[in-house]
């Protein structure tokens, strides 16, 4: 293989979205979220296998992903746009029959004019400052926005991730003082406040990370599995130096495998000098630089070249990678590279 192989369990996914909906109050609907392309392990498979799973309704970040999704999906799911109505999306929105969550004034204002009659969701800016409709425009805007009948009425939590922070339960009280009263269905935790209990699920919750065997779902089951070529293997003397800078040099004589894999491909050049790949069984440290298509590795404990080694698998996960490289788990998996081959069990 000329390239690596990302293998994405689709089954794993549907048994983490159905983890996820039981551990839900009765009667509140589990959403998808799937945007980023599902995530970066393809939005197009992951939703069919979670509709076959029983998922109604999906959310993207963008006009054009929700109408990809509308294409592969049908007609039946609700697709929900967390951008909201853009100016240039009018015609998107209509096509893909796209419900946009509408995050401001001008949004709201837009939408109305542009589509009167179209399905549309509110967003509320509980405190995380970043999308949605403060308290006063929402004063202002509420009666002309739940005349119009919203499908949902929406905020995030900033902090849900960490269950001891006050964060959450700020904002959880914020939500209700601003929508308590309403007949509209309301949605305000994703995995992290899914977790947090039944306080916060109210009619709806859009999982999204969690799908993907991401933290903070401790209890997800594993999706991806990485395994990367060699492309070829060397010796080494003690004192000579191994890729860029010149940053690891051989405390002894051992052999190196470079491995077809770099930053290009979703591994941080953060991770320099903290990687551990797998040779089979055996652990492998990546020594040198992390650069963009390759990394090098000591293989000089091995009794044989391996002509593969494996990056990710069932206990070294996104996390773990994230954590090697002081970052998250989101950005490990949004960041896997195109050029992998993506090899999907369970996809229809």
């Amino acid at each position: 293989m000329g390239t690596g192989v990302l293998h994405i369990d689709l089954e794993a996914v549907a048994a983490n979205w159905r983890a996820l909906d039981a551990a839900s109050a009765a009667g509140v609907e589990t959403a998808a979220v799937v945007k980023a392309n599902g995530y970066g392990l393809g939005a197009l498979p992951v939703a069919k296998r979670l509709a076959r799973a029983g998922a109604r309704t999906f959310f993207v970040a963008t006009a054009a992903e929700g109408l990809e999704l509308r294409r592969a999906l049908g007609e039946a799911p609700a697709i929900c746009v967390f951008y909201g109505h853009m100016a240039e999306d009018t015609l998107t929105i209509q096509r893909g029959r796209l419900t946009p969550m509408i995050p401001s004034v001008a949004h709201l204002t837009r939408h109305l004019e542009a589509l009167p009659g179209h399905p549309f969701g509110i967003q509320l800016d509980t405190g995380m400052n970043r999308l949605g409709l403060k308290w006063g425009d929402w004063a202002a805007v509420a009666p002309l926005a739940l005349k119009a009948k919203p499908k949902l009425v929406m905020s995030h939590l900033s902090s849900a991730d960490d269950p001891a922070s006050p964060e959450s339960a700020r904002q959880l009280a914020t939500f209700r003082e601003m929508t308590d009263g309403i007949s509209v269905p309301r949605s305000l935790a994703a995995t992290g406040g899914t977790l947090l209990g039944k306080d916060y699920h109210f009619d709806m919750t859009r999982p999204g990370v969690g799908l993907f065997g991401g933290l903070p779902f401790a209890g997800a089951e594993p999706v991806v599995a990485l395994e990367v070529p060699v492309i070829s293997c060397f010796d080494v003397e003690a004192g000579e130096a191994v890729g860029y800078n010149a940053t690891w040099r051989a405390p002894a004589p051992t052999r190196v495998a470079t491995v077809a894999a770099g930053y290009a491909d979703g591994l941080p050049r953060a991770l320099s000098g903290r990687l551990e790949v797998m040779a089979g069984k055996v652990p492998c440290p990546a020594v040198g630089r992390v650069s963009m298509d390759l990394i090098t590795v000591d293989i000089g404990h091995l009794d044989r070249d391996p002509g593969h080694v494996s990056i990710l698998d069932p206990h070294r996960g996104v996390d773990r990678l994230a954590a090697a490289a002081g970052t998250i788990g989101y950005e490990v998996l949004t960041s896997l590279g195109r050029r992998y081959r993506r090899s999907y069990r369970g996809a229809d």
